[in-house]
């Protein structure tokens, strides 16, 4: 048996745009300037209390964590809307189902998502079934810490050796090193490829056909 685990924003759901306007009224509604769209999608994947951190060091704990509480309400208030879609990149959805059916194969998700987030995101999708371990960030360390990956991994029975890492951030790359666990990178997220390669990536995939021709060797090897 082995596991393949994905990261979710920017690697399954193209949620860039949505994460970085909901960041920018987050900051405003709090009379701060906000960071310009490149900064957020640089980090993308992290928790939101160490995102929030990293686009603006000098606040104290105490404005982070106003700001992560005024991003979820934001977040919130967004998917309330009667128009609402979070969109999966063209080829992901099916190459997940596709995976989780395999007998030998087990999916899961590690993502800085919170678990509200997933479980929304995964049932407007019908994907809730494919994933069989879900690690977010209201269960374990930011990325890149290797909480994730070894949680899922002893959930799943699994030594980290036999899993992989799918994202698009230098963050998934590191926690799948960090882990023990392989790591792929895609290239339509947020990070370049030469990030992800110096961040350990073994291979970066350039379109989801790609991506799924080396992990159906990953599941044969």
């Amino acid at each position: 048996m082995k596991a393949i685990l994905f990261d979710c924003d920017g690697t399954i759901a193209d949620s860039a745009g949505l994460i970085s306007a909901i960041m920018e009224r987050t900051f405003r509604c709090h009379d701060l300037e906000p960071p310009p769209p490149e900064a957020t999608r640089a980090i993308i994947g992290l928790s939101l209390d160490k995102a929030i951190s990293a686009l603006r060091p000098s606040l104290d704990a105490a404005m982070v964590a106003h700001l992560v509480e005024g991003y979820r309400i934001e977040y919130r208030a967004e998917r309330a809307r009667p128009d609402f879609a979070e969109h999966l990149f063209a080829g992901m959805g099916e190459l997940v189902r596709n995976l989780a059916a395999q007998p030998d194969i087990f999916v899961g998700m590690v993502t800085g998502k919170s678990r509200r987030g997933v479980a929304a995101l995964t049932a407007h999708h019908g994907l809730t079934e494919a994933f069989h371990v879900v690690r977010t960030a209201d269960d374990c360390p930011s990325k890149p810490h290797p909480a994730m990956v070894l949680e899922c991994c002893d959930e799943l029975g699994l030594e980290p050796s036999a899993a992989l890492v799918v994202g698009d951030t230098t963050f998934d790359m590191e926690m799948a090193r960090s882990a023990g666990a392989g790591a792929v990178g895609v290239a339509w997220g947020s990070h370049s490829r030469a990030h992800l390669f110096n961040a350990g990536a073994a291979v970066v995939s350039g379109s989801v056909e790609e991506l799924a021709r080396h992990l159906q060797r990953f599941a044969a090897a």
